[in-house]
């Protein structure tokens, strides 16, 4: 590959990487996770808090502990309320909730670890796990769950497997966060695509029947785009639909990359039909606005996103159902936030932090549940108050069929390169095949 075509494409990705952090996160527009906070006064230099943290004592002599996070916008109010009722709630343990650019978290969240300095407890993704479980960095949860009467099996099975390694657990899953199918009602049914039940009519569940269903929207509301492709996060729809076609990133022993497949090629071309007969737009920067705005009939956006459209103000204007099985599967994408505790932090601020983190799952969730992520706790997750908020009942059904990350150290570096690897291909600057065998290359020079 040419060197300035990868330099782009690297750009491209580090441009974007905020959002990438989008299904954790702060304004709930792009997907996969978050956006970036708002810059400025939200900003914190970590280590001087943690030594004014270390140097205070709490004036009702509670336990006082740091929690990092990287949530903003109507997320971090949602955090901020739990934080609040905690403390309320008891006067054992004063949580003060801190939050870090969320571009910047992991870099300030993994040099604390290198140095034993920094917080109590930590929100961590799934995926984000596996080198500083590797590394000796995360304390172990499993006594102390039992110490504060904690029971993991409370929590999903699917997420207690991401948060597990040998058999001893490191997190708590707070959620799961994955992509829906958005659509707008008012074009479906203008098209004639719209049933009696208020769900799509997308015919042939296939991707030829995806395609004649868009096109067919296309002739009927020419002034729409039919189908807003998540183009600058072009990973998410591939991993969505590459998962369906039960396609692997790395083999069974996690040695070798499997990306370089028939099922790959199958999706990208798929994806490139609809580009090429303008079905969706390449060049729509802001495809989550386009969806928004009601200029598109459908959208693969994240559950974070529900507060967009459900709303008093668009009324019954919006849907969302589990993404169909196009490519013969329900499998799909997901990612998962959960709270961890630094392995340096003392037997008191563990204790502490694990009474807060079993708070946060139980109660919190409640209200964290509002946020649009599918709760971890099987409580909240089929509890009436969660089931009556705006198609949750469709988002339980998608948990139930979420893939994981594979568990590796370096599956952050393995994700950047298939990400700036797609935007090479579907911007034609290198065949599907060679961007395939690309992806291959990098990814066994990374992991062998």
């Amino acid at each position: 590959m040419k060197k300035r075509t990868k330099l782009l494409a690297g750009l491209l990705s580090l441009t974007m990487a905020c959002a990438a952090l989008a299904g954790c996160g702060n304004s709930g527009k792009g997907t996969e996770e978050d956006t970036p906070a708002q810059e400025g006064a939200q900003e914190n230099d970590a280590s001087e808090n943690q030594e004014q943290e270390d140097a205070a004592d709490s004036q009702n002599g509670a336990e006082k502990i740091t929690f990092w996070n990287m949530f903003g916008g109507g997320e971090g109010d949602f955090v901020d309320e739990i934080v609040k009722n905690f403390n309320d709630s008891q006067s054992d343990v004063e949580v003060e909730s801190v939050r870090l650019e969320s571009n910047e978290f992991y870099a300030k969240y993994g040099a604390a670890l290198s140095s034993g300095k920094g917080p109590d407890v930590a929100v961590t993704h799934c995926d984000r796990l596996a080198p500083f479980v590797n590394g000796g960095q995360l304390a172990e949860l499993d006594d102390l769950a039992v110490q504060e009467g904690f029971d993991f099996a409370s929590v999903s099975d699917l997420s207690m497997e991401a948060v597990t390694f040998d058999g001893k657990v490191y997190s708590v899953p707070l959620d799961t966060h994955f992509h829906m199918c958005y659509y707008n009602k008012e074009i479906l049914k203008e098209a004639g695509k719209l049933k009696e039940d208020g769900t799509p009519d997308f015919g042939d569940i296939s991707p030829e029947g995806l395609l004649k269903f868009l096109q067919e929207i296309k002739e009927a509301a020419p002034d729409k785009k039919p189908f807003c492709i998540n183009t600058p996060y072009f990973k998410e729809p591939f991993y969505n639909m590459y998962y369906e076609a039960g396609g692997e990133l790395l083999n069974d022993d996690l040695s070798q990359a499997a990306v370089n497949n028939d099922k790959a090629k199958e999706v990208l071309e798929f994806f490139m039909e609809a580009y090429n007969t303008e079905l969706a737009d390449i060049n729509d920067v802001n495809p989550w606005d386009t969806f928004a705005n009601g200029d598109s009939a459908i959208w693969f956006g994240g559950v974070w996103e529900a507060g967009n459209y459900f709303t008093e103000e668009n009324g019954d204007r919006f849907g969302a159902v589990a993404l169909p099985a196009f490519f013969g599967s329900d499998t799909h994408w997901a990612s998962s936030h959960g709270l961890t505790i630094p392995a340096y932090v003392d037997d008191a601020k563990k204790a502490a932090a694990m009474k807060f983190m079993a708070y946060f799952s139980t109660e919190g969730s409640k209200i964290w549940g509002k946020a649009g992520h599918v709760p971890a706790s099987k409580a909240v997750m089929e509890s009436e108050e969660y089931l009556s908020l705006p198609y949750r009942d469709e988002f339980v059904k998608a948990q139930k069929t979420v893939k994981f990350a594979p568990q590796i150290n370096n599956y952050n570096a393995v994700d950047t390169v298939i990400a700036e690897q797609m935007q090479n291909i579907i911007f034609g600057h290198v065949s599907i095949e060679e961007g395939l065998a690309d992806i291959e290359s990098e990814i066994n020079d990374l992991i062998q």
